[in-house]
């Protein structure tokens, strides 16, 4: 087995050996947008069709993408070494804050700066702030050499704060902020049991039997055979399984997308700010405190991810299929995905470049 020198390049080491569905991946996500976007264009009746069968809020079909691609990176995790990211007092706590406080009070602020006379967009544009990330993060991080283990636990965490804080903060941030400052307000109605179940459903699910696979994989052959023979084989289908679940997303809403440019750009506009400054900010805190590589990326991947299926489920459920609410919602992964790609390379280059040690 080929030996790694530490002081090589972090960005060249690990480009070097992805396969070449891992190394052009921003090829295969550009590819499966514009496929996503051109069936829904062209294919008339194929967004009802997707959305004919749910699970939750959420299209049956995009519902099995997103387990598919969650299970593989969830039975790689070492779950007897979770514990030890618990006592990382400093990781938690600015985590936290990051992602429930200092994350959604940013992109409240965004959307009143880029959006103030379109209240759908600037609504949508809330709910993507405030639904954390609790599914492709699990990726971004891996192809970043970020910690898995911190990365479970803090999915995990957000997970639970959503449960309890998404109905609360939306009020917050849609009712209570804007009457004080004088702003117009707008009326919103969750359903604590869609949120539940989106999280329970793509994270519950996956975390479940990612923990068994390794549980009964490592008791019946060892870690060794494990790692090094079972997950190889395992790995890619996290990414066909984001692939897919891209191609729908786009295949749901291709119509509005590509009907209405100008509304999508001014959406694109402060969700790109956002993902850019909170992924930096981030990184800069976690460097600041010392955390080390691999848990400041997996805190900036967790911090600037958002969790878009349930910001398009919320939306839906509030405000309609075919509200700006949901339209806002669908653009978030049109940014994000491509984005929070390029940041997987950004990462690694500053590996080689901050956190030479």
């Amino acid at each position: 087995m080929k030996t790694i020198n530490p002081s090589t390049s972090g960005e060249a080491a690990v480009v070097g050996k992805l396969s070449t569905l891992d190394r052009f991946l921003p090829v295969w996500i550009i590819a499966a947008m514009a496929l996503g976007l051109l069936l829904g264009k062209f294919i008339p009746g194929l967004n009802s069709a997707l959305d004919t069968v749910k699970v939750g809020s959420v299209s049956l079909p995009i519902s099995i993408g997103l387990l598919v691609m969650m299970y593989p990176v969830l039975a790689k995790v070492r779950y007897n070494e979770t514990g030890k990211v618990l006592t990382d007092r400093k990781l938690m706590i600015t985590s936290l804050i990051i992602n429930w406080v200092a994350a959604p009070a940013f992109m409240f602020a965004l959307a009143w700066i880029f959006v103030p006379d379109l209240p759908e967009y600037r609504t949508g544009l809330i709910f993507v702030g405030l639904a954390r990330c609790i599914a492709m993060v699990m990726i971004w991080n891996d192809l970043a050499c970020g910690d898995r283990e911190a990365a479970t636990v803090l999915v995990l965490i957000n997970s639970v704060f959503q449960v309890f804080a998404f109905g609360a903060l939306g009020w917050f941030y849609l009712q209570v902020l804007p009457g004080w400052l004088g702003l117009p307000t707008t009326s919103a109605d969750f359903s604590f049991w869609a949120i539940t179940a989106s999280v329970l459903i793509f994270l519950g699910i996956p975390l479940l039997a990612g923990f068994l696979t390794r549980a009964i994989g490592e008791k019946a052959k060892g870690r060794d055979w494990y790692e090094d023979k079972f997950l190889p084989k395992l790995g890619p289908w996290a990414l066909y399984g984001l692939l897919f679940t891209i191609v729908l997303l786009f295949a749901l809403q291709g119509g509005s997308i590509t009907s209405k440019p100008l509304d999508v750009a001014r959406i694109a506009v402060p969700l790109l700010v956002y993902f850019i400054v909170v992924f930096g900010f981030s990184m800069i805190i976690g460097r600041a405190l010392k955390l080390g590589y691999a848990k400041t990326t997996t805190l900036a991947f967790t911090a600037s991810g958002n969790n878009f299926e349930l910001a398009i489920a919320v939306a839906i459920g509030t405000f309609g299929v075919t509200s700006g609410q949901a339209l806002a919602g669908v653009v978030g992964p049109l940014i994000e995905v491509p984005v929070l790609v390029a940041l997987v390379y950004v990462a690694l280059w500053a590996r080689k470049r901050f956190f030479a040690n």
